[in-house]
């Protein structure tokens, strides 16, 4: 008998056509690892052992690895987080200083958070058009670098949440000059590997020559959620301190599930890959081709805006529809991966249906005949206050509620950010600016929650006491 919960998942995923991940899509032929309690075991004899591989795990991970033309890989079931936690904690001693992207994901600050770390932030622009962050030039990091030559590594995320990639390559090279190791946050480009590169996803991580890369297989790949790979590359960082940490921040009983799933997802991509790549690249080919003919249905990357990009993840279509027009897909049968303000987010994959954005877009085009723009986005991405402590020092001293217009001038105890992405737009230790709370405000004023990490709710914020 299917217990409650499945019934009720199974409801759900009935209903709608998701431009969500996970990349899988639901479809059972392309998701190896569903079904799956028949291999459900544990560290038995000849099973192996995640966290001292010798056997058919380590097996595994090397044909991840000799897939994506890694040095090494480790299988995280613990998602992204895992290897973000682990990664950063390896290449960044305790109380050191690191130089990170101002747009990275929550889990990169609860790594800062951990490891007592020094940021110095390097804050992308922000695309005005779509209220989103751009790429992050290497003549950046190169300044932020030499103003700042005691950091112990630099953390960026490409492609971003909306599919915005920088210049890793050069960025790279920038950071090697100085011997100082590059860990990128690629969860949502999974997809980066080198037999997609002729099909138009180039510019990876791993090709890049990143010393660290997490990999969220789960998003755009065919394999289940919670499911992640980190890479490794160069000699900048020790891969026992990877280890050690992997101990640390992953469960001491992986799921063999998973990890069935991300070699599956390997085997799918040795064998299928290629040609599901070719299919994936004409489906959007069609897709972009209906959309250039719109005109008031802003899509990122096909305006002026995308020419101040270095390369974007076409896979991620983002749209500046709203909330009415997230409505309309889901009238139409479609459950967008994001509503945030006018944006909204359909992200697709290699696993998507012949015709589905075929039908994406036929909705769009219809709307596009009747609907007016909708304005492009307000003050959502403030730049960050100077840091007045770090994260961690924040949170350890006592906190006080106050209203978001009065804590203005004070320093914020509690995280504050819209999730998804998970990109704060508040971290502890950080004075709470005028921008901040015009921010609050205009994101209430569109319906998008914020969510709080400390005693902080809708119109008010911890800040220190």
């Amino acid at each position: 008998m299917k217990s409650i919960l499945q019934q009720q998942c199974e409801q759900l995923a009935a209903e709608r056509y998701p431009l969500h991940m996970p990349g899988h899509k639901r479809r059972l032929a392309p998701a190896p690892g569903l079904g799956c309690y028949a291999f459900d075991l544990t560290e038995i004899e000849g099973a192996d052992d995640l966290h001292d591989a010798r056997g058919i795990l380590a097996d595994a991970m090397q044909r991840t690895a000799d897939l994506y033309g890694s040095a090494r890989c480790w299988y995280l079931v613990g998602g992204s987080t895992a290897g973000l936690l682990a990664g950063i904690r390896a290449a960044a001693p305790f109380g050191s200083r690191v130089l990170v992207a101002r747009n990275c994901h929550k889990a990169v600050y609860h790594a800062l958070e951990l490891g007592h770390l020094t940021a110095h932030y390097l804050t992308p622009p922000v695309v005005a058009e779509f209220g989103v962050y751009g790429s992050i030039p290497p003549a950046t990091v190169a300044a932020a670098l030499d103003a700042h030559p005691d950091v112990r590594c630099v953390i960026l995320t490409s492609p971003t949440y909306e599919g915005v990639q920088s210049d890793l390559a050069a960025i790279a090279q920038c950071c090697h000059a100085r011997g100082i190791p590059l860990l990128v946050d690629e969860a949502h480009g999974a997809h980066y590997l080198p037999l997609a590169e002729p099909c138009g996803w180039q510019g990876g991580a791993v090709a890049a020559g990143a010393d660290l890369v997490v990999q969220s297989a789960h998003k755009t790949l065919p394999s289940l959620t919670q499911t992640a790979w980190l890479h490794l590359n160069g000699s900048l960082i020790d891969p026992a301190a990877v280890e050690r940490e992997l101990d640390v921040f992953e469960t001491s009983s992986p799921s063999y599930p998973l990890l069935v799933s991300l070699d599956g997802c390997t085997g799918w991509l040795a064998r299928e890959g290629a040609a599901a790549f070719a299919a994936w690249r004409a489906r959007l080919d069609r897709f972009y081709a209906a959309a250039r003919r719109w005109h008031h249905t802003p899509v990122l990357g096909l305006g002026a805006e995308g020419q101040g990009f270095f390369a974007r993840d076409e896979g991620k279509i983002l749209l500046r529809i709203g909330a009415a027009g997230a409505a309309d897909l889901r009238a139409a049968g479609f459950e967008p991966e994001m509503v945030c303000g006018p944006n909204v987010l359909a992200m697709t994959s290699p696993c998507d249906e012949e015709t589905a954005l075929d039908r994406l877009a036929r909705v769009l085009e219809r709307r596009d005949r009747t609907e007016p723009p909708v304005p492009r986005a307000g003050a959502l991405l403030p730049p960050p206050g100077p840091a007045r402590c770090t994260i961690a020092e924040a949170l350890g001293r006592p906190a006080a509620l106050c209203p978001v217009e009065q804590a203005v001038g004070r320093t914020a105890a509690e995280y504050v950010w819209a999730y998804p992405p998970g990109v704060p737009l508040l971290a502890p230790g950080e004075e709470v600016t005028p921008a901040f709370a015009a921010a609050v405000q205009a994101l209430t004023a569109d319906g998008t929650a914020l969510h709080h990490t400390g005693a902080g709710t809708a119109g008010t914020l911890a800040v220190l006491a």
